[in-house]
């Protein structure tokens, strides 16, 4: 019997997230394929891996075994990636983030990393989640607190949200209309919020969120920006006080195996001290400009 360690790799989604649908967004498979690429490993074991429910996919016995060896099989080949590595070239440590987050650490990467490290850094920008738990990504930096049992969390703060204005230009915003955000970068808590709450006072649209930043310094409307964003750009004016619904707790994320590595425990630390520094900017306590 011959297994392919990419059949394997799908089946630890599959049983890890509890069925197909769940093992299509970090697999990038349709339902379909998976569950095909399921069938024909149990045709390769020789036994039913799963027992197929409306709620889901249940491990019978020997997906439960099977579950247990993949797992030394995954953790094999990361120490075998990690070797080769540290044989082959230098370690790259790739942190994902939202646009915001990314462009703060980016100010401070002074405090994240220098040339003196043995290891690289690289920025994965993305508004939706990053799969750590297929190495996509070694660190995380996301809003909520991880569920998948392979990732590690650590909670390194909050993050307010207000509206803001143009400092210098009326316009849009004293006839109170909204700039709104579309495409990708409009599926994010807080352009959500401005659809639901002033869907329809919204004047302008911009699909990322520079473009959004731009028109509302030049005055083109109101919207929604985190509170470290919108204090330490003096091209704006807060409109409000933070709102409540839209705080969000600010936790780092790592694969669990990963997570005590030197170069990702560096990074993951000052990453931490960074955010713990700036966290009334964060948190909407801050004067303009400490950030």
């Amino acid at each position: 019997m011959q297994l392919d360690w990419n059949d394997l790799r799908l089946f630890l989604d599959v049983a890890r997230l509890g069925g197909l649908s769940a093992a299509v967004g970090t697999t990038g498979l349709s339902a379909a394929t998976l569950g095909r690429r399921m069938t024909e490993l149990e045709r390769a074991i020789g036994e039913p891996l799963f027992h197929r429910l409306q709620s889901g996919y249940r491990l019978t016995h020997a997906g439960e075994q099977l579950l247990s060896r993949a797992a030394e099989v995954e953790a094999a080949m990361l120490s075998l990636r990690q070797w080769r590595e540290g044989v082959a070239g230098e370690r790259v440590i790739r942190l994902s983030a939202g646009a915001w987050t990314s462009a703060f650490v980016a100010r401070h990467i002074g405090t994240i990393w220098t040339v003196q490290d043995p290891f690289a850094l690289e920025f994965v920008t993305a508004n939706e989640k990053v799969d750590i738990g297929r190495r996509h990504a070694d660190l995380g930096i996301r809003n909520q607190r991880p569920t998948e049992q392979w990732l590690a969390g650590r909670l390194i703060g909050r993050v307010a949200y207000a509206i803001y204005a143009g400092a210098t230009s009326v316009g849009g915003a004293a006839a109170g209309v909204f700039v709104g955000v579309s495409g990708e970068a409009g599926q994010t808590r807080s352009a959500r919020w401005i659809q639901a709450r002033h869907g329809d006072r919204i004047s302008v649209r911009g699909n990322d969120t520079a473009s959004v930043r731009e028109l509302v310094a030049a005055g083109a409307g109101l919207s929604v920006f985190p509170c470290f964003v919108g204090d330490s750009d003096p091209r704006l004016v807060r409109m409000t006080e933070p709102i409540t619904e839209l705080e969000t707790d600010q936790w780092l994320v790592s694969h669990h195996e990963e997570r005590h590595a030197l170069a990702v425990r560096t990074v993951a630390d000052r990453i931490a001290d960074l955010m713990a520094k700036h966290g009334a900017l964060f948190r909407g306590e801050a004067a303009r400009g400490s950030g």
